[in-house]
């Protein structure tokens, strides 16, 4: 997994509560690398997952509402960093209709090793877009953080359902974008 994903972690831990939770965290989780990252590092899933069950421990709070927050400040810090792979684009809807054929490649040319979940458009029109997602990791609920805080971006507003498929890893997003 890459390391800016590691490192937006810990930085969101240190800047919505605070760097000795961050740490608290990192060293519940008894990472193989003490939690040492950085953003062009790549690193195992299960270290993320080792963040991730502290994080249930520690809050309460389920995964997958901690990966729909994540995802959400993750965006904030990808588009900062790398305005470009979403310039140009009209609308949240214009961003996923080319993710895996524009800003994926984009993202792959700045992360060769990276591995990137699937997205596959299934059917869209002017407001409504079915969207299919996958990966083994089944992080579609940051997925889901990474969309709302797009639609955001875009100063949209979109209603979203989750479903997941009969195919294995793979979920259906249906969005709405409310005029």
């Amino acid at each position: 997994m890459l390391g800016i994903v590691f490192t937006t972690l810990v930085e969101m831990l240190e800047e919505k509560v605070s760097p000795e939770f961050a740490d608290e965290v990192i060293v519940a989780a008894n990472l193989e690398n003490d939690g040492a990252y950085t953003s062009v590092g790549y690193y195992p899933f299960s270290e993320m997952q080792k963040l991730v069950g502290v994080l249930v421990e520690k809050t309460g709070k389920p995964a997958e509402e901690l990966l729909h927050d994540f995802g959400y400040y993750l965006f904030g810090r990808l588009a900062s960093a790398h305005g470009q792979v979403m310039a140009g684009r009209s609308g949240i809807l214009d961003a996923l209709s080319v993710l895996d054929n524009d800003i994926h490649v984009q993202v792959r040319k700045l992360y060769p090793d990276a591995d990137l979940p699937t997205f596959k458009v299934l059917s869209k029109t002017d407001n409504t877009m079915l969207l299919e997602y996958y990966s083994t990791r089944e992080l579609h609920s940051l997925a889901e953080g990474l969309m709302d805080a797009a639609a955001d971006h875009f100063g949209q507003t979109i209603q979203r359902t989750t479903v997941r498929s009969d195919k294995p890893h793979t979920y259906e997003f249906n969005i709405t974008v409310e005029s």
